[in-house]
């Protein structure tokens, strides 16, 4: 046993030499002092010895582990120290260069859009709400007064998960949802993405942003909602910007209009040849009207005592106009060269 012993003893020295690197010591290691390693395979064969013999090979093969677990540990010792030493030796720092900037994020347009419109409404006493993506069928159609056969409501141009289920194609289902909960006055603003089926090109984009407008009281008027689209635009563009309104048809508002603003590229001045306009000095921005009575009466608010209107905010196309954006798909490709512009 003293023989097997000093060989082992001999083996691990000669193995320790040969260790170049910490993957070698770990290797060397486990098949001396692991589980199955040699040289605790030798201290469980002690018991197969007469008594005799017992405890002084047991003496021995102690102080052999003893003296294995510490040379390795000074063996990793030397090779850390060594592979430390000839990282600075080939690794240095310039001291001189100046130090790295952190990148600091920024708002996205959009966003800095919805910011400042709702700072505006804010101060105007409206409330800021925030409605689901995914709506039902009576909310983003039905109790919005959209007939059965409306082309809002094909397969083609809304993303359906079912029947009854829905990805919204605008903000206004938060309408119904504030007026059956709440009793008028109602002054409320929904920012949002929505979605439709659109092909992804130079104007349009799948999923987009709006902000729908709902004012509910007694004595509305179209007057009041001309007054708010001209403070809108005024905030956003400048108090030389001037809204025209025509007329047009939308379910859920009667009468509706089309709202469009002097054009932001050549500020009706220089119409021909301008690219925005089309040489007619104005750009149609948005939608709006007076709330359908049919609405009202749905959310279970009675069109002969009170009266609202509504308007809808296509902000990325706002944000386009603010900014002189000319590609909506920018928003959404996180390209840091365009981000970094804003």
């Amino acid at each position: 046993m003293t023989e097997k012993i000093i060989s082992l003893r001999t083996k691990i020295e000669t193995d320790l030499k040969q260790a170049t690197d910490l993957a070698d010591l770990e290797t060397l290691r486990v098949s001396v002092l692991g589980k199955k390693g040699e040289i605790t395979n030798l201290l469980k064969s002690l018991s197969q010895l007469p008594p005799d013999e017992r405890r002084q090979a047991g003496q021995a093969a102690n102080e052999l582990r003893d003296w294995a677990t510490l040379a390795i540990a000074d063996a990793k010792g030397e090779i850390t120290a060594r592979e430390q030493a000839n990282s600075l030796a080939t690794e240095s720092i310039d001291v001189t260069l100046p130090g790295r900037r952190r990148t600091i994020g920024r708002h996205h347009p959009i966003s800095t859009t919805h910011t400042q419109l709702e700072n505006l409404f804010t101060r105007l006493g409206f409330s800021i709400l925030e409605g689901p993506h995914i709506e039902t069928v009576y909310h983003n159609f039905d109790a919005l007064n959209s007939p059965q056969n409306h082309p809002s409501r094909d397969e083609t141009d809304t993303f359906y998960f079912s029947d009854e289920l829905l990805l919204r194609c605008h903000t206004s289902p938060m309408q119904i949802r504030v007026m059956k909960t709440q009793a008028p006055p109602i002054r409320i603003v929904v920012p949002g993405m929505t979605f439709r089926r659109d092909e992804i090109d130079a104007t349009h984009t799948p999923a987009f942003h709006q902000m729908e407008g709902l004012v509910v009281d007694k004595g509305i008027h179209f007057g009041n909602l001309k007054g708010m689209l001209e403070l809108i635009v005024k905030e956003l563009f400048g108090p030389e910007a001037q809204i025209r309104l025509r007329p047009s048809h939308f379910p859920f508002t009667e009468p509706s209009a089309e709202v469009d603003i002097t054009c932001y590229s050549c500020k009706a001045k220089t119409m021909e040849g301008c690219r925005v306009c089309k040489g007619s000095g104005w750009v149609e921005l948005w939608g709006c009207g007076m709330v359908h009575p049919q609405v009202l009466q749905n959310c279970g608010i009675d069109p002969t005592v009170y009266s609202g209107y509504a308007f809808g905010l296509g902000t990325d196309r706002l944000t386009s106009a603010v900014y002189g954006i000319t590609d909506p798909r920018l928003y959404f490709e996180n390209d840091m060269q365009f981000l970094c512009q804003f």
